[in-house]
């Protein structure tokens, strides 16, 4: 199999695990965090919800430096509606499943540097940061996303097994 076909079968899984997620995001809690040195609840929700469009800087860039002027397009979306999280979630994954399906095996093996001001914080092979820095962090983030979810009183998806609200695994 083709990094290419792995990665955009990797997406659809996860878009659906997060959609899952996301569907059960409260509309009216979006500054609520559960501690103060976490992240506040509509903060998490639209990381988990754009985070699948970071694949496009990691094919299209050779580099993203945080404190540069592009990337201000990472700015997590401001949201009031649950459709308008969805609606996001769906934007990344076009973007991010049409710069998969336009680029090459041999691009993927070439490096990709995520800097911070200048400074290199990570430099690895395309195809590392986005298993790693995507998707492996993408899950991290759902997964705390699922425990505001409980703390919220809102129902928790059955993701990579049963929850207490779902006896099946999705």
């Amino acid at each position: 199999m083709k990094l290419t076909e792995f990665f955009l079968a990797e997406l659809d899984r996860e878009a659906a695990s997060s959609r899952q997620a996301l569907q059960r995001v409260p509309e009216d809690r979006n500054d609520w965090k559960p501690h103060p040195k976490s992240m506040p609840l509509g903060y998490l929700a639209s990381l988990v919800a754009t985070m699948p469009s970071w694949i496009v800087s990691m094919v299209k860039q050779d580099e993203l430096d945080l404190k540069s002027p592009a990337a201000s397009k990472f700015k997590p979306l401001e949201w009031r509606k649950r459709s308008e999280l969805l609606a996001a979630l769906d934007a990344a994954l076009v973007e991010a499943r049409e710069a998969l399906r336009n680029t090459t095996e041999e691009h993927l093996m070439t490096p990709w540097r995520f800097l911070i001001g200048g400074h290199v914080v990570d430099e690895s092979p395309r195809h590392v940061m986005i298993a790693h820095s995507v998707f492996s962090h993408l899950a991290h983030h759902r997964g705390q996303l699922t425990v505001y979810l409980r703390l919220n009183e809102a129902s928790v998806p059955a993701i990579y097994g049963p929850s207490a609200d779902e006896g099946k695994v999705a």
